[in-house]
């Protein structure tokens, strides 16, 4: 079991590894990596979601989809008083950073194509559930977090973003049984799976701009990082658990928590005047620590799911 999540998280990251190399050698330029991630989050996105609803409609995966919102909500909520238990750096923009990235994973980069692999199509779905409430809490609470300032909420970006619309129109599919020809089917397809590849090669290029060596020597960074690989997944099977959650939603909601600090960290530290050099560290050292941390975390959560 371990073996077999171990595997797939090396699969990601010899695929970060190439985009560190490609980077490295000039073939992806700061335009490049821009213009990828736009095909990743617009285009691809909402693929991947529409592709995870083709299917008959099925009220048990519509119940646990509706758990899937709620489920994230509550973890949400679980992370962020847990931030503030443990995170108290004197320095505010430091704290503020320090807090945004323990509780904000890259659970769409990283988590997604796992759930994808790992648990088919319903842990896509259920994923997809997860970054959509992610968004939610991210672009709200989590912008006022880093921030400070509520003038920094936009509503029209919790409401109106790809994941949003690629929900609604994968919920007409599903809900209505909508049959789907394979002329339109496989082009969805073709990008949703693009959505392994990319944004590994987007990360390992984000990872080229960095020294991580620089992030072992900040404590504040080791700490936090720590909290975000292990603490908080463990602390949020341990909740998951406790309520009664089992099967694929348990495991796709820990992948999504197991995930390594999320990259928008650094870009919004930059748009709102944070501690840059701060998020840019979390970043690459939790990417390259969760090598080690997403199988021992994703493999105790099959563990208890017994699928």
């Amino acid at each position: 079991m371990f073996s077999t999540v171990f595997t797939q998280v090396c699969v990601l990251m010899i695929l970060i590894t190439v985009g560190f190399a490609s980077a490295k050698a000039g073939l992806l330029t700061k335009e490049g990596v821009a213009c990828c991630t736009d095909i990743a989050l617009i285009i691809s996105t909402p693929c991947v979601i529409i592709k995870s609803l083709i299917r008959e409609y099925d009220k048990k995966i519509m119940s646990e989809l509706l758990k899937a919102f709620a489920l994230t909500l509550l973890v949400q909520v679980l992370l962020i008083v847990l931030s503030h238990i443990f995170i108290h750096s004197k320095e505010e923009k430091s704290r503020r950073v320090l807090r945004f990235g323990s509780i904000f994973a890259n659970c769409g980069f990283m988590s997604l194509p796992l759930q994808e692999v790992l648990l088919g199509a319903d842990g896509a779905l259920y994923g997809s559930a997860y970054i959509i409430m992610f968004n939610l809490v991210i672009w709200s609470y989590g912008i006022f977090l880093i921030s400070g300032d509520k003038s920094y909420i936009k509503p029209k970006k919790l409401f109106i973003n790809p994941g949003i619309i690629g929900l609604l129109i994968g919920m007409v599919i599903f809900v209505f049984s909508v049959p789907i020809p394979k002329i339109v089917y496989s082009p969805i397809n073709y990008l949703a799976a693009i959505y392994t590849p990319l944004p590994m090669l987007i990360i390992g290029y984000h990872l080229a701009q960095t020294n991580v060596l620089y992030a072992f020597k900040d404590i504040r960074c080791i700490a936090a990082v720590l909290l975000r690989l292990f603490v908080y997944p463990f602390a949020a099977l341990g909740l998951l658990y406790v309520i009664g959650v089992r099967g694929t939603l348990l495991v796709s909601v820990v992948i999504s928590v197991s995930a390594p600090v999320a990259a928008i960290t650094t870009m919004f530290s930059s748009k709102t005047g944070g501690n840059v050099p701060l998020s840019v560290d979390m970043v690459s050292l939790s990417t390259v620590l969760s090598l080690v941390s997403m199988p021992l975390v994703i493999t105790a959560a099959e563990r208890l799911a017994k699928i």
